[in-house]
């Protein structure tokens, strides 16, 4: 069976190391071609922080479903921050509670457990901080300057963190999410122990078994259509697993909503590439998927993805 590569980050929180990092630089990038999908292990992520967020989210989703409630999102606000469930009918099941950047108004955290709000913000911060690493690295794979990347996230009030609640499968039902390819430039996946996450690869699931201590990377739509297909965007699913719940987090490193995207011209006019993508704005594109989100579609191919704005060929 494939296996979807982990490494080891180290030597980025270190002077020198200059060997190291090209290697890793090189398993990433191909990783990213073949999968879209890596593992990063010593990320600098406190782990007791990491196991503690866990711990608090499986606490309140299995809390009694009025207290739930009491978190529903705000009326008429741009983003649904707080505890959502997926209705029926749905093609997925989930529950979920959206978190925007420590100080939004938008916010809505439970009283109980009582430290959930610290330790959600506290991890906010902390991935927010190895998403700008990801980032560079990922710059450095595609032979970026640093400076590119960052310019399109000088801003980074549009990032946005998920906490995700999966019941065991039944005899019906075993999909959490459906088949689908995230919005961000890239998203960062803390797991429990328990398995589920899956990237489609050649045609067939590829499980993306958990590994302690580590985290999951996987590239967005964003990336995509920068890189002008260079890298792509992978379809994953969540498969409900047997007899046990699962409870992951979902940071979705994203772009300024403000910026313009499109292929670049590293990977356009520079290589004499015909650019895939017309120019969109990235929070226009985030409201599309949002309205489609809400709509409750029961149909995959119902759903916005970035094929909106593809260039048909000649």
């Amino acid at each position: 069976m494939a296996k979807i590569p982990a490494v080891d980050l180290s030597p980025f929180f270190r002077e020198g190391y200059e060997d190291e990092k090209r290697k890793i630089v090189d398993i990433i990038s191909k990783a990213c071609c073949e999968y879209g999908f890596f593992q990063i292990v010593n990320h600098d992520v406190p782990l007791d922080l990491t196991s503690q967020a866990l711990k608090v989210s499986k606490s309140f989703f299995e809390s009694p479903t009025e207290a739930k409630l009491k978190c529903s999102p705000l009326p008429n606000v741009p983003v649904p921050a707080g505890y959502n469930k997926k209705p029926n009918p749905s093609y997925e099941f989930s529950e979920f509670l959206i978190m925007l950047p420590p100080g939004s108004d938008f916010n809505i955290f439970p009283d109980n457990p009582p430290q959930f709000r610290e330790v959600m913000e506290e991890l906010f911060s902390q991935f927010m901080k190895i998403g700008m690493v990801v980032e560079r690295i990922l710059s450095e794979c595609l032979g970026l300057p640093p400076c590119v990347l960052e310019e399109f996230n000088n801003d980074r009030s549009w990032d946005f963190l998920i906490a995700l609640f999966y019941l065991p499968a039944t005899e019906k039902e075993r999909i959490g999410s459906n088949p689908h390819k995230d919005v961000s430039c890239f998203t960062i996946v803390l797991q429990n122990e328990v398995a589920g996450l899956e990237v489609q690869k050649d045609g067939e699931w590829v499980l993306i078994a958990p590994q302690p201590d580590a985290l999951v990377v996987n590239i967005g739509d964003v990336l995509q259509v920068l890189t002008n297909d260079k890298f792509k965007s992978p379809r994953h699913r969540v498969v409900r697993p047997n007899g046990r719940s699962r409870n992951s987090f979902a940071f979705f490193h994203n772009l300024s909503g403000d910026k313009w995207i499109q292929p670049l011209p590293q990977f356009t006019k520079e290589i004499a590439e015909p650019p895939k993508y017309r120019p969109f704005l990235y929070k226009e594109y985030l409201q599309k998927r949002r309205e489609s989100k809400s709509k409750h579609i029961t149909r995959i191919e119902d759903e916005i993805t970035i094929s909106h704005y593809a260039i048909p060929e000649a």
